[in-house]
């Protein structure tokens, strides 16, 4: 678990907002979430999550019964919820151009690293504005919002999957390319197995005869004996390596 403490949270002084919004809220911001009071509502929001960020960045959004919007950290009025949600599109396309530079597979899973806070909160977040749409379909700015937060989560979601399968296939590449150098290393291994069993007996009959030892083939006529002998050599080679090659194909 993270050794971070997380910030304290609560509603400005200055909002006039019914007891029960502050009664509601803990010290830590919590989940995503909607409240409503007489017409009133107060929207739980988390700032756009940093990687290796465990602490969530909570921000209030606050909708009196005039309509007027007002919020903690990005000013008065609607837009100020629409600049949240850019923030949240912004992150997208960073992560987005990214996966677009992206070479390696680490390159992708440090993407899918970044992007799986974010999705998630993306996923909460819309379904907070879609409840919000719910109880309140006379506000129009909130249809804005929904959809907006609708656009975000489709953009994580296929961010998300197209990473994932470029992801998956530099993995199924590279083994790949793994097992076909095993195959090339087999072959090449095969192959020398063939010429260490066909120069074999050759070898062995031209050590032995090699030594100083009196076998009276010394005698016969040359070169008739060395082509002979040569040629004894080479066709026990020829069977030793047909025999070599019979046990691999049978294993």
């Amino acid at each position: 678990m993270s050794s971070q403490k997380q910030q304290e949270v609560g509603l400005p002084a200055t909002w006039n907002v019914p007891e029960e919004f502050r009664n509601r809220l803990g010290k830590h911001v919590g989940r995503q979430r909607l409240m409503c009071v007489d017409d009133q509502i107060l929207l739980v929001l988390h700032a756009p999550p940093l990687p290796d960020e465990d602490e969530r960045r909570g921000r209030f959004f606050w909708r009196n019964s005039d309509g007027i919007w007002a919020s903690d950290q990005l000013g008065q009025g609607p837009d100020a919820v629409m600049k949240h949600l850019q923030e949240y599109d912004q992150r997208l396309d960073a992560l987005e151009a990214m996966e677009d530079e992206a070479k390696q597979a680490e390159d992708h899973f440090v993407i899918l690293e970044a992007l799986s806070p974010l999705h998630r909160a993306i996923r909460n977040l819309h379904a907070v504005m879609q409840d919000l749409r719910k109880r309140h379909p006379e506000a129009r700015e909130v249809i804005n919002m929904r959809d907006q937060a609708y656009d975000l989560e489709r953009m994580a979601e296929l961010l998300a999957a197209g990473t994932k399968n470029s992801l998956d296939y530099k993995i199924a590449r590279s083994a790949e390319e793994q097992a076909a150098a095993s195959d090339r290393m087999a072959i090449a291994s095969h192959r020398l197995n063939m010429l260490v069993a066909f120069f074999f007996p050759l070898a062995t009959i031209t050590t032995v005869f090699g030594m100083e030892i009196r076998s009276g083939l010394e005698k016969m006529p040359q070169p008739y004996t060395f082509v002979a002998v040569i040629g004894i050599g080479l066709l026990m080679g020829f069977f030793l390596m047909g025999f070599v090659r019979f046990r691999n194909s049978s294993t």
